[in-house]
């Protein structure tokens, strides 16, 4: 079956999938009900089965995992926030977390898949056959799902601290966790989300010390400064010098400019280094 289908096919159904979850939880609460965790959990994890299938097959052709391109960044950021949903979703009891994964996990994928100029060439043999340096991107890449899913944390915080300030507890704000629980989970992804970043940027030391010329400076001092401001929050929000509020409008900013971030990566890694042309 895997062979009739082409990867972006799997990729669309994934994406139509998580699309369909979102507009069935956003259905239920504008009915003032709670969102239909079962079914929206049933297609999430339909949704990631079709996506991860999808990129399998990517990652069988590029012979490798699939970080060729802009779309593929896309796409495995999504997958990355959908993996750390479906592993911690329960253990973080909130009913709403789920229906605004989707919506991201949505949005990433179509937005992707809508834009042609992304997958319009794919990268083989991108990181030399080594596994450290692919196991570098991908934990970077999967860091960056971590944050995703602090920055929806963060807008669920907003929301409750808008409630809160509005007298509006009843209807789908009553289904938000407490303001407390909420900036407790958030703070908790942050470290999550620094710690696997620190150590993508560590791996990646090993190897570019012994070859200094394959750097590709544009490309490392991007990923470099995104893990400097998440560090950055991080650190002031543990001395207590970044309130909830701010650290979740921070939150929501840093995640915006870690997206915007993989264009100014995928553009750069299209250049590749004098040496890594010449590498056999």
């Amino acid at each position: 079956m895997l062979a009739n289908f082409a990867d972006r096919t799997w990729l669309w159904l994934a994406a139509e999938f998580y699309l369909v979850g979102f507009l069935l939880g956003t259905w239920s609460l504008l009915r003032g009900g709670r969102p239909l965790n079962v079914a929206m959990y049933a297609l999430i994890v339909a949704g990631y089965a079709m996506q991860l299938t999808g990129l399998y097959l990517r990652g069988m052709a590029v012979g490798g995992c699939p970080l060729g391109n802009t779309f593929e960044l896309f796409q495995f950021t999504a997958w990355s926030a959908i993996s750390l949903y479906l592993v911690i979703g329960v253990t973080f009891r909130t009913s709403l977390l789920g229906y605004f994964t989707s919506c991201l996990a949505a949005v990433l994928t179509l937005i992707s898949l809508a834009i042609p100029a992304w997958d319009s060439s794919r990268s083989s043999g991108l990181f030399g056959n080594n596994p450290w340096i692919e196991f570098h991107a991908a934990l970077a890449l999967f860091s960056y799902g971590v944050f995703g899913l602090l920055a929806l944390t963060a807008l669920m915080l907003q929301l409750r601290n808008y409630s809160l300030k509005n007298k509006r507890v009843g209807g789908w704000f009553s289904f938000l966790p407490s303001l407390y629980d909420l900036d407790l989970i958030s703070v908790r992804l942050l470290v999550f989300g620094v710690m696997l970043l620190s150590g993508s940027l560590v791996v990646g030391s090993v190897h570019w010390v012994q070859n200094t010329e394959s750097v590709h400076w544009p490309k490392l001092l991007t990923t470099v400064t995104v893990w400097l401001c998440y560090t950055i929050a991080l650190a002031l929000r543990l001395r207590g010098q970044l309130g909830a509020r701010r650290f979740a409008w921070t939150a929501l900013i840093l995640f915006a400019l870690a997206l915007l971030s993989l264009g100014v990566i995928d553009a750069n890694r299209r250049h590749p280094a004098p040496a890594a042309l010449h590498r056999t």
